[in-house]
């Protein structure tokens, strides 16, 4: 890819993803880089995001809700998103065990694995201590 012109919004938008843990929508970026930037469009936020994520500098990770999120940590890790809040979580295992599934998804492909992206679906600990809680509530 060509050298691209430098963007203070650009820098600013991949400053804010590598500085938080959330996996933010495009919206939450936008009104996070807006308190620097108050002239900034939602639409230049979405593209880039979109162009972090095609550079490899950031993470896009389609979630089964519809939603986008976003991650500045680049390197090889899984995500697993809660099915009753949506919040998306980082998950990291040993780099053996993510080498190991590209070799035996590699051993059942006609062709070449290169890499893989994984996100596990789940309910998240918070949610599930207030589900338990409810539940609680609800036989006394």
């Amino acid at each position: 890819m060509a050298n691209m012109k430098y963007s203070r919004q650009r820098a600013a938008i991949k400053d804010y993803l590598e500085h938080t843990l959330d996996h933010p929508t495009a919206d939450t970026v936008y009104l996070q880089v807006r308190k620097e930037f108050p002239n900034i469009s939602l639409g230049t936020v979405y593209r880039n995001l979109n162009l972090l994520a095609d550079m490899g500098e950031a993470i896009k990770i389609s979630t089964p809700d519809g939603g986008d999120r976003f991650d500045g940590r680049v390197d090889p890790h899984y995500h697993v998103v809660c099915r009753s809040c949506g919040k998306v979580y980082d998950l990291t295992m040993d780099e053996q065990h993510s080498q190991s599934i590209t070799e035996y998804a590699d051993r059942h492909f006609n062709g070449t694995i290169e890499s893989h992206t994984t996100l596990f679906c789940g309910i998240c600990k918070e949610c599930e201590d207030q589900l338990e809680h409810s539940l609680e509530e609800k036989s006394n």
